[in-house]
């Protein structure tokens, strides 16, 4: 090897080395966050070092933490059939604010057809999956929320819409 070939190597990897710096890790297995000093082995619960505890891992941050989309920058997929049953079931009802990045529809109050009472629902669809966990949904009459029930039936009606329409949309 020459001189300029050995000094090439010499300066690929002292700037390897320094790149690896920059992530907080040492090359020995550990984790350094000041003086202290982690094994990186050791389980965790997700989301125990976060604020609000929302999954990620704090140790530290990095180069890559700026390439990362930030905390305003994801939103919720949500199910489009159960978007549309939900907008289906609760047609009766006057829509106050629909946000479908969220997956949040808020209704104002309106009575059923052939019904006497009131009603106002707010509806969360928190996943994409076609499953009754995905669904949440909140009734109330102007003297209070309704049984427990009725929101289950409101709930189970939206969902069996929401099966016809996958269903009807598969035939194509």
């Amino acid at each position: 090897m020459g001189i300029g070939t050995l000094g090439k190597v010499t300066l690929t990897l002292a700037l390897c080395l320094v790149l690896a710096a920059c992530g907080g890790r040492s090359p020995f297995g550990r984790v350094t966050v000041g003086n202290e000093a982690e094994e990186t082995s050791v389980a965790r619960e997700p989301g125990a070092n976060t604020p609000g505890g929302l999954g990620a891992t704090d140790e530290g941050s990095s180069f890559w933490d700026l390439l990362r989309p930030g905390r305003g920058d994801q939103s919720v997929q949500v199910n489009r059939y159960l978007w549309t049953a939900s907008l289906d079931v609760l047609n009766f009802l006057p829509i106050q604010s629909v946000d479908p990045f969220t997956g949040v529809i808020v209704t104002g109050f309106g009575t059923p057809p052939g019904g006497g009472r009131a009603y106002r629902a707010t509806v969360h669809i928190t996943d994409p999956a076609l499953e009754a966990r995905s669904l949440r949904v909140a009734i109330q009459t102007q003297s209070g929320p309704v049984a427990a029930g009725t929101a289950r039936a409101v709930e189970d009606a939206i969902l069996a819409r929401a099966r016809q329409l996958r269903i009807a949309d598969n035939r194509f």
